[in-house]
């Protein structure tokens, strides 16, 4: 009978970590969910009542691309640790989008948003209505819902941009 024990014991712990796996990333965020994301999918997110409440600088994955409307809200990012791929979803408020460009070149075809617990939130066929967005230093994929806007983004460099440049500026700024 004491053979079987650790054996119960480890299918026990392995149906635990599974049903963990699962549920955790679609949970409100806390410092547990948090935790899990970060080290096991290597992934986080956070949520934002406004635009206007998201950071300017800092840690780039929250920082929101330059042409979301100040007024947007209910801001939800998920975004790979490093920060290069991201998801954003916002509702607009009473500043239009004034539509996704890409005036700087053409824009490259995107794959997908690659990140692999995707959020609860995130609608599961938007590629039809998606169109891309260059004015920022990633490059977009957009699609507009009603009110609901979706963007992502997997880390692509938009047509021009010059990353180290735009990633050196805020370290420029701050030394003088």
């Amino acid at each position: 009978m004491n053979r079987r024990r650790p054996l119960v014991f480890a299918a026990a712990a392995v149906g635990a970590l599974a049903a963990a796996a699962f549920a955790l990333p679609n949970l409100p965020p806390n410092p547990l969910t948090d935790a899990v994301n970060d080290r096991i999918f290597q992934e986080r997110q956070k949520r934002f009542a406004t635009a206007a409440e998201a950071p300017t600088r800092g840690e780039p994955a929250f920082v929101l691309p330059s042409w979301i409307p100040k007024d947007a809200t209910d801001v939800r990012i998920r975004a790979r640790a490093g920060g290069e791929a991201r998801l954003i979803r916002f509702t607009l408020g009473s500043a239009p989008l004034d539509g996704p460009q890409c005036g700087a070149g053409k824009p490259k075809r995107l794959a997908g948003p690659g990140l692999g617990a995707k959020a609860k939130w995130w609608p599961r066929d938007t590629r039809a209505e998606e169109r891309p967005e260059c004015r920022d230093v990633h490059q977009y994929q957009v699609a507009v819902r009603g009110k609901h806007v979706y963007a992502w983004t997997d880390g692509t460099p938009s047509p021009g941009a010059r990353i180290h440049d735009q990633a050196q500026a805020p370290a420029d700024a701050a030394r003088r």
